[in-house]
C-alpha cells in the first residue's frame, strides 16, 4: 500500500503569504509614527464629532449634526480597527482625505445660514488636519504595499 505525501498547512504558499501580509501589517502599525497618526486621527475625529458643543454653536443644528456624523466617521476610518490590511488602508485613509476636505467645505454647503466666523474657524482648522492626518495615513500604507510587494517577489519590485 502506498501513502502519499501529506503537506503540511504550516507551509502552503497561501498560509505563508497572508502569514507575510499580517507579519508586515503588526510592524508598520507598532512604530512610533503610524501610532501617532493614529492617535492624532482619533482624536481629531472625536473633536469634530464633539466640535458644536465644545465651540458653542450646536444651536446650527445642520452643521452641528453633519459635524457630528463626520467626526464619528472619521474616527472610525483613521482608528485602524477595520484596516488591517495594506489593501484597505489605503483606501480608507482616501476617503478620510474627502472626509477632511468635506469639513473645509461644510459651513458653506450644508443647508441653512451657518457660515459663522466660529464654524468657518473650526471647520476649516479641524478638516486642515484631519486631511494632513489622512495623507499621511495613506502615505504610510502606501510605502508598506510596496514593502510588501518587494518581500513577495522575493526583493525584486513587482512588475
Amino acid at each position: 500500500m502506498t501513502t502519499s505525501p501529506r503537506s503540511d498547512m504550516e507551509t502552503h504558499p497561501d498560509i505563508v503569504a497572508m502569514r507575510n501580509r499580517h507579519d508586515l501589517a503588526e510592524r508598520a502599525t507598532t512604530t512610533p509614527r503610524a501610532q501617532a497618526i493614529e492617535t492624532g486621527a482619533l482624536i481629531t475625529g472625536l473633536y469634530l464629532a464633539a466640535s458644536p458643543w465644545i465651540a458653542g454653536f450646536n444651536g446650527l443644528s445642520t452643521l452641528a449634526v453633519n459635524n457630528l456624523i463626520v467626526g464619528i466617521a472619521y474616527a472610525l476610518l483613521m482608528s485602524g480597527g477595520f484596516g488591517r490590511a495594506y489593501e484597505r488602508t489605503h483606501s480608507m485613509a482616501w476617503a478620510a482625505c474627502a472626509l477632511g476636505v468635506w469639513t473645509i467645505i461644510s459651513p458653506w454647503a450644508v443647508a441653512g445660514d451657518v457660515s459663522t466666523a466660529r464654524t468657518i474657524v473650526n471647520n476649516v482648522i479641524v478638516g486642515v488636519i484631519a486631511l494632513v492626518l489622512a495623507l499621511a495615513a495613506s502615505a504610510g500604507a502606501k510605502q508598506g504595499e510596496r514593502r510588501r510587494q518587494a518581500a513577495t517577489f522575493g526583493g525584486r519590485p513587482a512588475a
